[in-house]
């Protein structure tokens, strides 16, 4: 059995719900408690606040978890990174009032610096040769200058409205973050399998993202026009019908481009085009 440390609420929580179902995992139970195994998978589900993932994964309490980058190295923890996710991202920056004149770096040499993540942030300092005082809060850390506690912030920034409705600008992006899939350093053989499996799973659900498979009816001496129009992510697939004279051809395309591309495949001769959305596709 692999325990995955999971967020207990929040974006990253629905986030990896979102996946873990795709990836046809399903949970023995629909009320959420702290610990969940899976019905049809030798899985089981660690929920946890985000800022304890790391340390459970790198003490073993849970022997993968799925954790924003940004928590994740202001940790420290002794777990390795075994794949970036995708979703959830957001970033880690300074931002200062809005109305203050920003040339560099060196505006905050001498200043105080709110924020949750003092150890990426002591670090980007040192490493750009600033000296500024640190001062941890945890909260809204974006309120801290409106109200004269710190001078600029050191904060998560998604959209950046919550920048905009405090008179903040961010200057400085120190780290992009994303959701990561980490492990802990001493699996059994028993689950770095599972964890393969898992994997495999995760990244034929990330596959089919945006595609779209179809199926389609072509006269062969329409096949060429055929293939030049289809960009798919393989050769596509061709196999010849009862009807004389005439192939059917299967292949997979990005959704952005769809309806472009079945607009150029019915021109050039495609006839009873069938469109299926792909929920897993195995590579």
């Amino acid at each position: 059995m692999l325990r995955i440390a999971v967020q207990s609420k929040g974006r990253l929580y629905e986030d990896t719900m979102d996946l873990l179902t795709e990836a046809g995992i399903k949970l023995s139970s629909a009320k959420r408690t702290l610990l969940i195994p899976a019905r049809n998978f030798p899985v089981e589900i660690l929920f946890l606040r985000d800022d304890d993932i790391p340390d459970s994964v790198s003490s073993g309490v849970a022997d993968i978890g799925i954790v924003g980058k940004n928590e994740f190295m202001e940790k420290e923890k002794q777990a390795r990174i075994v794949k970036n996710l995708g979703f959830s991202k957001c970033r880690l920056s300074l931002a200062i009032p809005k109305d203050e004149e920003y040339q560099g770096l060196e505006w905050f040499s001498g200043r105080k610096i709110a924020t949750s993540y003092p150890v990426i942030l002591n670090k980007f300092l040192k490493d750009n040769h600033i000296n500024a005082d640190i001062h941890v809060i945890t909260g809204s850390v974006e309120i801290a200058p409106g109200i004269g506690l710190a001078d600029a912030i050191f904060d998560i920034v998604s959209s950046g409205s919550t920048l905009v409705s405090n008179r903040l600008k961010e200057v400085e992006v120190v780290v992009e973050s994303e959701a990561i899939l980490i492990a802990n350093n001493n699996l059994t053989d028993e689950k770095l399998e599972i964890l393969e499996e898992l994997i495999f799973r995760i990244n034929a659900v990330q596959a089919a993202e945006d595609k779209k498979y179809i199926l389609m009816n072509v006269p062969n001496n329409s096949l060429d026009k055929i293939l030049e129009v289809l960009p798919g992510i393989k050769s596509p697939t061709i196999m010849p019908l009862a009807k004389e004279g005439w192939s059917s051809v299967h292949t997979v395309l990005e959704e952005k481009r769809f309806w472009e591309i079945i607009n150029k495949l019915k021109t050039a001769g495609a006839e009873g085009i069938l469109v299926l959305n792909i929920e897993k596709m195995v590579l």
